[in-house]
Parts: structure tokens; sequence; C-alpha cells
């Protein structure tokens, strides 16, 4: 096995995964980022109030006079969004002149989208327009765009532009075609869990056979199979983890939805897709062949999982130590005949079923982890992005703690 340290330093070696990167450590790890409320305080501050946050898409705003809102309640903050003469841009959702929020509809805790000339306050009856003058009361947030995904930051200064925050591994998908992928299918999930647990279940795939076995090869079923991944790799705050696979899997029919088999589209999307194009590197960065799956986890809690013509869209949005919103998006190229479009809903509902089986087991493992019995836990070499997420989040928070003003570097 290959592993490499990082897409900055371009080393390689042989051996596992986890002895290449040696700041990690090799011993078990404390979970107690993900059970303690006096911890996810501090990572309010250190983390959500400090990092780049993708927060959409600029498919959702395609014109003046466009805007939506988000809830980011980890950072207490809802975040307004406006397609100005200049943009699109980003302000904290609040009015200036009477400090009610500015743009909601039915319940002021619910996000809102839509198309005006003006926003208008429903206290004071302000009207905000959409012009770059008429946004200037506004109180700013810091806003950027990367191919196409929107990102905000909370901090007054950020340490860091976006493009140098994301690093070369994330925009090594420069290049990929996300503008041509723009139908759209979407999902949230409450779950009990810690944001963190649940990203771990992403950042891992031997849990697949035990957990997923209805949808997996019986040959992979098999006890000490070693369904592995064939490639991770570290770059900053950032992770990549990629896998071997096929367009799709050639399972009896007894592992196979009846309407996977009929729409012959499924788990791992459409058995076919429209040619989008020569797809850049890095989106296969450790060359594996047959390449399946890269999922991009970009710090603190966005993925992007590319398949063979489309792709899928996770975020974990914290509400409590023990809670959060999960969001979920998969893109596809805009269906060109009624068979694509159900081909597209298929693979949808079905990757939201194999999601969520995942989701179940989170309260039970966010219980267990709280009754404090065991502390510590052993990681293997597959489990690397487990153990690299965790000690970045500890130590973001412990430079906060240590300088609560200039804390936020990238590590």
């Amino acid at each position: 096995m290959t592993a490499q340290f990082s897409a900055r330093s371009g080393r390689t070696a042989e051996g596992s995964w986890t002895e290449h990167y040696p700041e990690l450590g090799t011993g078990p790890v404390s979970f107690a980022d993900s059970t303690s409320p006096e911890f996810f305080e501090l990572e309010r501050e250190a983390v959500f109030k400090r990092a780049w946050l993708n927060i959409g898409r600029v498919e959702e705003l395609p014109q003046h006079g466009c805007y939506a809102t988000k809830e980011i309640e980890a950072a207490r903050a809802s975040i307004l969004l406006l397609h100005t003469d200049g943009g699109i841009r980003a302000f904290h959702n609040v009015c200036p002149r009477c400090a009610t929020k500015l743009a909601w509809h039915d319940f002021p805790d619910r996000e809102t989208a839509g198309q005006s000339e003006a926003i208008t306050c429903k206290r004071c009856r302000r009207t905000q327009g959409f012009d770059d003058a008429d946004a200037r009361d506004l109180i700013g947030v810091h806003c950027e765009d990367w191919n196409g995904f929107i990102f905000v930051n909370l901090d007054d200064e950020p340490r860091q532009g976006l493009r140098e925050f994301l690093g070369p591994m994330i925009t090594g998908l420069d290049g990929y075609p996300f503008a041509k992928l723009t139908e759209r299918y979407d999902w949230v999930a409450h779950n009990n869990s810690n944001w963190k647990i649940f990203a771990d279940a992403f950042q891992e795939y031997y849990h697949v056979p035990a957990l997923h076995s209805q949808q997996v090869p019986a040959q992979v079923r098999v006890p000490g199979a070693g369904f592995t991944c064939g490639h991770f790799q570290l770059d900053g705050p950032h992770r990549l983890v990629s896998t071997a696979g096929r367009r799709r899997w050639l399972l009896p029919p007894e592992y196979m939805y009846p309407i996977e088999r009929a729409t012959r589209s499924g788990l791992v999307g459409p058995w076919e897709t429209p040619d989008i194009g020569e797809l850049p590197a890095g989106v296969n960065p450790g060359g594996i062949e047959p390449w399946g799956i890269s999922n991009f986890q970009i710090f603190p809690n966005t993925e992007i999982l590319i398949y063979g013509g489309w792709y899928l869209l996770y975020r974990y949005w914290p509400t409590s130590h023990n809670t959060h919103r999960f969001e979920a998006h998969t893109y596809f190229h805009p269906a060109r005949t009624v068979r694509e479009r159900i081909e597209h809903e298929v693979a949808s509902v079905v990757l939201k079923e194999f999601a969520l089986q995942d989701a179940g087991m989170l309260g039970g493992t966010q219980a267990a982890l709280e009754y404090g019995v065991v502390e510590d836990f052993p990681l293997n070499d597959q489990e690397i992005l487990v153990r690299h997420l965790h000690k970045v989040v500890v130590d973001w928070v412990d430079d906060y703690r240590r300088d609560p003003v200039g804390a936020g570097a990238v590590r």
C-alpha cells in the first residue's frame, strides 16, 4: 500500500497510512470532543466562527433580486445572501435599524429563499433593495466563491482567503464541470449525535459489509474479506478518501431493489451518464483503477463525493453538543429524457436509504460515548481520517484557548 503525505509535500512512502503522518500519533483517541457541552461552546468560537463555511451554490441565486437565508446554529448566526449588482454577497440577516431578523416568512427560525424587488422588515417596515448602494447599511459577512460553491467566514478578519484555506488538494478539483451538473435533489435529517460522529461514518468504509449487507456483493460480506479503501490523503485541515469500484456492482437480484434493475440506476448513481468532459487529475489523485468514488472532506463540515458523471454534497451543521442537522444534495446533468429524470430520482432515493442506515446507528453511538465507560478508542489504519478530524478540531480549540483573538491558523 502506498501512503501519500499530502498534496503539498508530494512525498510518498511504503507501508501503512497512519505511520506516514507521525503528527497524528498511533495511540487510542478520546472522543470527549463529541460529548462535552463545554467543548462544544469552545468549538463554536474556535471553528465555526473562524473557518470558511460552504452555505450554498451560485445556481441557488441565479440573477439579480434573488435572496436566500442560511441558519448557522453553531455560530449563532443567520446569514442573508443577496444577488446584488456586484454579484452574490453575504450579510447578517438582521435589520440595521431595529435589530429584528430581516428576511423570513412564516417562521423566523426557518430558512427561506426567493426573488423580489426588495425585502421589507416586518417590524419597522424598512425596505432593503438589491443594488449595492442599498446594501451599504447591512452588516457584511466575508463571502467568496470557489467553482460555484458559496463560502462565508464569520471572523472579523479571516486569517486566509478562501483559496488559500482550501489548499491544493481541494483546488485540484478546479476544472471539474460542477456548473454542468445542476439538477439537484435534497433531503435533511436531524440526528441525535455530535456532528463529528456522523462525519466519521464516511471517513472509513470497513463498516460497509456489516451495516449495508443488503447492498454489497456476497464476496465483500465474507468475514475478513478486507473491504478497504485504496487511497487516503491529508492536506492542512482537509481530508480525502478514494475507493475502487465500477459504475454498478454486478449484484445477484436478491441484493438489488427491483427498481434499480428496471431503471439501471441506484446506489452508485445512473449506470450511464452523459459525457461531461475530461476530469481533472485531482479527482483521483491516487490513480486508483478501476476508480469508483473520491470523497473530498472540506474542514470543518462539508463533503463533496465525486462519482462518475455526478456528485453528492454533504454538510453537517451542529445544533448542540450531541445533535446536528445533516444536509444531503445530489447533483446530476439536467435530464434530457423522462427516463433520465427517473434514473436521477431513483439514485437519490436509494442513496438516501443508504445514508440513513448510517444515521440510524448514531444515536446508539452517541449514547454509549456519553456513558463514559470507555474513554479512549483504538483506531486502525483505515481510520486515519477519523484520527485526523478529531485532532484538527482539538488543535483549533486549543489555539483558541491560548489566543482567542489570533486563533484560526490552518494546520
